[in-house]
């Protein structure tokens, strides 16, 4: 990690989970979590999903715009990480990857042990395996997810009970239809019928009974 200090305030290109590459300036550096400015936006990245940093070799003309003073979610003192990124995040537009293609974008509104609850204007409430979320990035303060007025997104907290870990949280929607990973696979869709020992039984809409492992279930959301 001192070696990585070296880069803050420099140009980085960094690798992440999924094969995905980003450029722009160091800006800080936590135990857990980086902060990087690509030019437009600041990109909070868990060191769980950093593969490589290295330094950007520019010319002046691809130097990133240099970032504004002072960076979101991290008020002055206060040590950096990523539990504490999340925490002051609660309640502001954010956009975050996870999986697939696709970005998710909407607010945290609870932060537990292990996982995060996320309103989605298209989602509605998303539950998120802390150790699959890729990276997030605030919104500017003069735009909302797919330009809805801000009356159209109040702040809606799940009325479901909230359980500390994840796997708890699941458990109590044994019984429902569940969807898992956005539902980007066919099989990550049914009735949830069983839980545990890190192990989900899925009745797909066939009658299919499918078993997945916990720990690589990045989402689930109740349709």
């Amino acid at each position: 990690m001192n070696g990585i200090k070296a880069f803050i305030g420099k140009e980085v290109e960094v690798e992440i989970s999924g094969k995905t590459f980003f450029n722009g300036i160091l800006i800080d550096l936590g135990l857990d979590i980086i902060v990087l400015y690509d030019g437009w936006k600041f990109l909070y990245i868990p060191i769980l999903h950093l593969h490589n940093i290295k330094e950007r070799i520019t010319v002046e003309n691809e130097q990133t715009e240099q970032p504004p003073d002072g960076t979101p979610f991290q008020p002055e003192n206060e040590t950096l990480s990523y539990r504490k990124v999340l925490t002051n995040a609660k309640g502001q537009f954010v956009e975050i990857y996870v999986t697939g293609n696709k970005s998710i974008h909407g607010y945290i509104t609870s932060v537990l042990n292990d996982y995060i609850v996320f309103y989605s204007p298209v989602y509605k409430s998303l539950f998120i395996s802390m150790q699959h979320l890729k990276w997030l990035t605030p919104y500017t303060t003069k735009l909302t997810p797919y330009t809805l007025k801000p009356e159209e997104l109040p702040v809606v907290p799940s009325s479901i009970s909230l359980s500390r870990s994840y796997e708890e949280q699941i458990k109590k929607f044994k019984g429902q239809l569940i969807i898992f990973d956005m539902g980007d696979n066919p099989d990550k869709i049914g009735l949830l019928t069983e839980l545990s020992n890190n192990i989900a039984e899925v009745v797909t809409a066939s009658g299919k009974k499918v078993y997945w492992k916990l720990l690589h279930l990045k989402t689930v959301h109740l349709p």
